[in-house]
């Protein structure tokens, strides 16, 4: 048994991860932080929780997170790096959903987020929590980077082309849709019912923050830089990711195969049969990906069809699932949730 807290226990993905933790066996939940709501019954929010969090939330100075062993940040940007050096000195494992460590570079880091890193030195020991290719490494981590929604989709759909060196990686293409909840449990315009609803729309066109880090991503997996083009948009969903992914074929190959030799013993991807189309509803609740391959017309562009929900293999499961490799359990614990349908 385990203890843990959860510092931003308020937004989307800090009720996801209390969702799932809180059916998990070997976890205790020591302390759930929030400095707006802090004496607020956490089952009095999210009335989902009643009867399986009698914790109330607590002001982020009086949790005594270093009694924890793990300390999940569901923050925005720039909350984790401040937090994460006095936790780490007190023994504590660090998982961050936020984006602070994914990013090597510092000087894109701060480019793309617009602020300074506080603590760079520990960004070259954090362990980028995509399991599917760094499960080693994880095993003995103190910080892990949990990945963003976008670049898991995106990562595990373009991986077993990249491994295989079979397509021109220059000019890699990313067409995807998220749901509304991608952009946090907080009131902006943008994602309003009545501007989100009976709408569909690209943004981040021009740059999105996601982009410097699935470039990073693939070009650990190619061992050199590779040519993205990333387009996000939103939709009228609540929950999902939809990545549909590009790339020019430069040998023959047997695509199905090949995707279904590389995920065979991953719990949490799924290589659909030939000819399918995974739906986001497929996956909504679950930490499952799901995907497809096609080779249009038997020409040499590859098309890949990779869905997740966002806010669990996206965000929160993932982090589950990087906790239970961290403490030896099951990959799977708390973890084998049947998708929600309709």
């Amino acid at each position: 048994m385990i203890k843990v807290g959860i510092v931003g226990g308020t937004g989307y993905t800090g009720v996801e991860l209390l969702r799932l933790l809180a059916l998990h066996p070997q976890v205790a939940l020591q302390a759930i932080t929030s400095r707006a709501d802090a004496g607020t019954p956490v089952s009095q929010m999210f009335p989902s929780l009643r009867g399986l969090v009698n914790l109330s939330f607590v002001h982020p100075d009086e949790a005594h997170l270093e009694q924890c062993d793990l300390v999940f940040f569901a923050t925005p940007n720039g909350i984790a790096m401040q937090q994460a050096r006095s936790l780490l000195d007190a023994g504590v494992r660090v998982i961050d959903l936020a984006a602070d460590f994914r990013i090597q570079d510092i000087a894109t880091w701060e480019k793309w987020y617009g602020m300074s890193h506080a603590c760079p030195d520990l960004v070259a020991e954090a362990v980028y929590g995509l399991p599917e290719i760094n499960r080693e490494a994880i095993k003995s981590a103190r910080l892990i980077a949990n990945p963003g929604c976008y670049p898991t989709a995106v990562q595990l759909g373009f991986l077993p082309l990249l491994e295989a060196g079979v397509v021109e990686t220059s000019s890699l293409i990313a067409d995807a849709k998220s749901g509304v909840s991608g952009a946090g449990r907080k009131a902006e315009i943008p994602t309003l019912f009545a501007e989100a609803g009976d709408n569909f729309k690209a943004y981040g066109v021009a740059g999105h923050r996601h982009l410097p880090e699935i470039k990073q991503g693939l070009a650990r997996v190619k061992g050199s830089e590779v040519g993205l083009t990333f387009v996000p948009h939103l939709t009228p969903l609540i929950r999902g990711i939809h990545a549909t992914l590009y790339a020019k074929l430069t040998q023959e190959v047997d695509l199905q195969a090949l995707f279904e030799r590389r995920y065979a013993g991953e719990a949490f991807v799924d290589v659909m049969p030939a000819g399918s189309q995974p739906e986001t509803r497929s996956v909504r609740g679950s930490n499952n990906c799901r995907i497809a391959v096609y080779r249009p017309q038997g020409g040499d562009t590859v098309v890949v069809l990779s869905v997740i929900d966002n806010l669990v293999k996206g965000a929160a499961g993932q982090a589950v699932q990087n906790m239970n490799i961290m403490f030896g359990f099951p990959e799977n614990m708390a973890l084998n949730i049947v998708p929600l349908l309709p």
